[in-house]
C-alpha cells in the first residue's frame, strides 16, 4: 500500500462541544476587543483611505525599491509605499515605479516642496529617471473608499448567507453569517489593535478570507445534512460532532497546505504583500476555528427540524449542485 501522509488520524471522536462555552466565550471576548479597539483607537489607515500623492517614475535601469526607500528615509515623509509596476507592455528597458506618501494631518495632499524634494533625492539614486505623473487623492475620495469597502464586505457576506439559505436552511445560514463576521472583526481587530497598516490590500484580504471560511462551513454542514437523513434518531450535537471528526482531517489539510503557502510569503514577501498576507493567515486561523466552534454551535443552539418536520421544511435548492 502506498505511503500516505495524514495531517490527523483517519478517525477522531472528539467532542467539539464539551468546551463549547469557553471556546464561544473566548470568541466573544475577541469580537468585544475587537469592536471597543475600532471605537477608542480606530484605524491606522493607508494613503487609500486619508489621502495622499502618488508619484510615478520611469527609467531605462532596473529599480532598487530598498535604494529609493533608503534615499527618502532622511526627509521624515512618514508613510511612504514604493512599488515596482510591472506589465507584459513594458517595453525590456522600461522600469516603471509607485511612490505613495500619504499626507499629514489637516493636509489635503502633499505640497509641492516635498514632491520637488523627493524628486531631487530619487534623481540622486537613479540619474535617469523621468516623473511620468504625479496625482493626489484627497480626503473626500478616499471617505468614499471607506464607505465601499465596507459595502462590500457587507454585500459579500449578505450574498454568502443567501446562498447559504438556498443550499441549506435559513438556520445554516444564520449561522455561517455569524461565523463570517466573526471573522472579519477579529482579524480587523487586530489591525485595529496592533494599528497594523490598513489599505484596500487588506480589504481585498478580509474579502478573501470571507470565500475561505464559507468553503471549509459548507463542508461541515453538507456532512451534518447527509448524516440527518441516516441517523434519524441521533440527537443533532452527536450529528454535528460526527460530521465535524468525519471532516477533520479534510479542514486540516485544507488549512495546514494553504498556510505552506502563505508563511513563506509573510516571511520573504516584502513589504508590498505583507500585510495582505498577514491578513490571509489570521483569516485561515480564524476561519478554521469559526467553522469547527461558532458555525455550528449556533446552528445546535437554533435548532433544526427532524422526522416529518424536516421533510416538509426541506428548501427546494438543497439538491443543486454547486
Amino acid at each position: 500500500m502506498a505511503w500516505r501522509l495524514r495531517l490527523a488520524p483517519e478517525k477522531t471522536t472528539i467532542d467539539f462541544f464539551r468546551l463549547q462555552w469557553i471556546t464561544f466565550g473566548i470568541s466573544g471576548v475577541l469580537v468585544v476587543v475587537s469592536l471597543v479597539s475600532f471605537l477608542t483607537l480606530g484605524f491606522n489607515f493607508g494613503i487609500d483611505f486619508k489621502g495622499g500623492t502618488t508619484i510615478r517614475t520611469e527609467s531605462s535601469e532596473a529599480i532598487d525599491v530598498g535604494a529609493f526607500r533608503a534615499a527618502l528615509d532622511p526627509l521624515g515623509l512618514g508613510d511612504v509605499t514604493i512599488t515596482e509596476v510591472f506589465d507584459p507592455t513594458f517595453g525590456a528597458d522600461q522600469h516603471v515605479a509607485e511612490v505613495r506618501i500619504a499626507a499629514r494631518e489637516g493636509e489635503e495632499a502633499v505640497g509641492q516642496a516635498t514632491i520637488e524634494e523627493v524628486e531631487r533625492a530619487l534623481s540622486a539614486v537613479q540619474p535617469d529617471i523621468r516623473f511620468t505623473s504625479v496625482e493626489s487623492v484627497g480626503p473626500k475620495v478616499s471617505g468614499e473608499l471607506v464607505q465601499k469597502a465596507l459595502l462590500a464586505i457587507a454585500a459579500a457576506a449578505i450574498g454568502i448567507g443567501f446562498y447559504i439559505w438556498l443550499r441549506f436552511e435559513w438556520q445554516y445560514s444564520v449561522g455561517t453569517i455569524a461565523a463570517l463576521l466573526h471573522d472579519v472583526i477579529v482579524v480587523a481587530g487586530v489591525f485595529s489593535l496592533f494599528q497594523i497598516k490598513f489599505d484596500l490590500t487588506i480589504v481585498a484580504a478580509l474579502l478573501t478570507i470571507l470565500g475561505y471560511s464559507v468553503n471549509d462551513t459548507v463542508v461541515v454542514f453538507d456532512r451534518v445534512r447527509e448524516n440527518l437523513q441516516k441517523y434519524k434518531q441521533m440527537p443533532l450535537r452527536d450529528i454535528m460532532n460526527m460530521s465535524t471528526n468525519e471532516t477533520l482531517s479534510r479542514t486540516v489539510v485544507t488549512a495546514g497546505t494553504t498556510l505552506l503557502a502563505l508563511i513563506p510569503l509573510l516571511v520573504f514577501g516584502g513589504d508590498v504583500i505583507r500585510g495582505f498576507i498577514f491578513a490571509m493567515t489570521l483569516g485561515v486561523f480564524f476561519g478554521t476555528y469559526s467553522t469547527v466552534y461558532v458555525a455550528k454551535n449556533i446552528v445546535l443552539w437554533i435548532g433544526l427540524p427532524r422526522g416529518d418536520k424536516a421533510k416538509k421544511s426541506t428548501n427546494e435548492f438543497a439538491d443543486i449542485d454547486a
